[in-house]
C-alpha cells in the first residue's frame, strides 16, 4: 500500500514554531503572576491600535519593573523581539495567557497522582498492588495531563466556557476566541502547547522502581521493630561478588537480604554465596511474578529463604505447600526469629 507523501506547509509550520518559541520563553522568563498580568494589561489597553505601540510600552515595562542585566530581563526582551506583525503578537497575548493558566492544568493533571499515591496507607508495601500504583503513578500523571489538555483546547475550540467558575469565565471566552482565530490561521494550540506542558510535568515526577521498592522493604523492617541504625547495605565477607541490600544482626545472628522486584536470573548468585557465606540467615524479597517453581525448588534447595507478594502466594498452591517460602504479610520479627530454628 503506497502512503501519500505527508506534507506541511511553510506557513502552517512557521507560525506553529513561532507559538512553541513564545510558549517556550515565557516559561523560561518565569515571569511572576503580577508581571504577566500587567504584560497582558499594556496588550489588552492597546489592543485597538498595531504591534509597534505596543512594543515600546511592553519594552518601557520592561526596563522599569524587572530587575536590569538580569536574566528574567533579556528573555524577556528576546521574546518580543520575534513580535515582528499584528499576528505575532496575538501570537504572543495567546501564550501569555495559557502561560498564566499552565500552572492550574499541571495541578489539575498531578492531581491523579496525589490520589494514587493517598491509596497507598491502606496498601501492604510489599504487595503487587502497591507495587502497581507506584510504577503506573508518573505516567498516569503524564497521560492525565495529556488527556487534560486535549479537553481544554476541545472545549476552547468550541467556545465552551461552562467547565470553569463564573469569575473565570470571561477570561476564557476571551481565551477561545483567540483560540477559534488562530486555529484559522493553521496554529494547532493542543499539539504544540503539550510539547511545553510536557516538559513541566516531566520535571516535576521522578520514576525509579528499583530504589522504591529497597525503600518499602526498608520501612517493613523498621516497622517490625529492626533498628534501621543497625541495617546496612555490604557485600558479603565469604563471597565479594554478593551484595546484601539489608543486613543486620538479631538475637546473635545474622541476617542478609537481597530485594529484587523480579528475580530474572539474579537468584543465582544467591545460591553459590549460599554454598560459602558464614551468614545465618539468607533471605530473598522478592514479588514473586517471575517465580517458577523449579526457581522456588533451587533456592529452597539451597537453605534460602523466600518472602513474595501475597497476591503470588495465594495463587499458586506449590508456593504454599513448599517450606520456607513465605508471603510478605509474615515479614515479622517472629517469622524471622524462627528462620533459626
Amino acid at each position: 500500500m503506497k502512503i501519500d507523501k505527508l506534507n506541511i506547509s511553510k506557513t502552517k509550520f512557521d507560525i506553529n514554531l513561532k507559538f512553541y518559541f513564545f510558549l517556550k520563553y515565557l516559561v523560561k522568563t518565569g515571569l511572576t503572576d503580577n508581571q504577566s498580568n500587567e504584560i497582558l494589561k499594556i496588550c489588552i489597553l492597546n489592543s485597538k491600535v498595531n504591534f509597534n505601540p505596543i512594543l515600546i510600552k511592553i519594552t518601557s515595562y520592561i526596563e522599569c519593573k524587572i530587575k536590569p542585566s538580569s536574566k528574567k530581563q533579556k528573555l524577556i526582551y528576546e521574546t518580543i523581539e520575534e513580535i515582528n506583525s499584528d499576528i505575532d503578537l496575538k501570537l504572543f497575548v495567546f501564550s501569555l495567557k495559557l502561560y498564566m493558566v499552565k500552572d492550574l492544568l499541571l495541578q489539575e493533571a498531578k492531581l491523579k497522582n496525589l490520589i494514587d499515591i493517598t491509596r497507598l496507607e491502606n496498601l501492604d508495601p510489599l504487595s503487587l498492588e502497591y507495587d502497581k500504583v507506584t510504577i503506573y503513578s508518573p505516567y498516569s500523571t503524564r497521560v492525565n495531563g495529556a488527556l487534560l489538555s486535549l479537553v481544554f483546547f476541545d472545549k476552547l475550540n468550541n467556545q465552551e466556557t461552562n467547565f470553569i467558575s463564573q469569575e473565570a469565565n470571561i477570561f476564557i471566552e476571551n481565551l477561545s476566541k483567540f483560540a477559534v482565530e488562530l486555529k484559522d490561521k493553521g496554529v494547532e494550540s493542543n499539539q504544540i502547547f503539550m510539547l511545553m506542558f510536557n516538559e513541566g510535568i516531566n520535571q516535576s515526577i521522578i520514576s525509579d522502581s528499583g530504589s522504591d521498592y529497597e525503600d518499602r522493604i526498608l520501612s517493613v523492617l523498621t516497622s517490625i521493630g529492626i533498628d534501621e541504625s543497625k541495617i546496612e547495605k555490604i557485600h558479603d565477607k565469604d563471597d565479594s561478588s554478593t551484595e546484601f541490600d539489608f543486613f543486620f544482626e538479631l538475637d546473635n545472628k545474622t541476617y542478609g537480604i537481597g530485594a529484587k522486584r523480579t528475580l530474572r536470573e539474579r537468584y543465582k548468585q544467591f545460591i553459590k554465596t549460599a554454598q560459602m557465606t558464614s551468614i545465618d540467615v539468607m533471605i530473598e524479597i522478592t514479588l514473586g511474578i517471575d517465580l517458577t517453581e523449579e526457581k522456588v525448588k533451587a533456592i529452597r534447595n539451597h537453605h534460602v529463604f523466600l518472602f513474595i507478594a501475597d497476591e503470588i502466594y495465594n495463587s499458586y498452591q506449590y508456593l504454599q505447600d513448599t517450606k520456607g517460602v513465605y508471603p510478605s504479610s509474615k515479614l515479622t520479627i517472629e517469622t524471622l526469629e524462627s528462620l533459626t530454628k
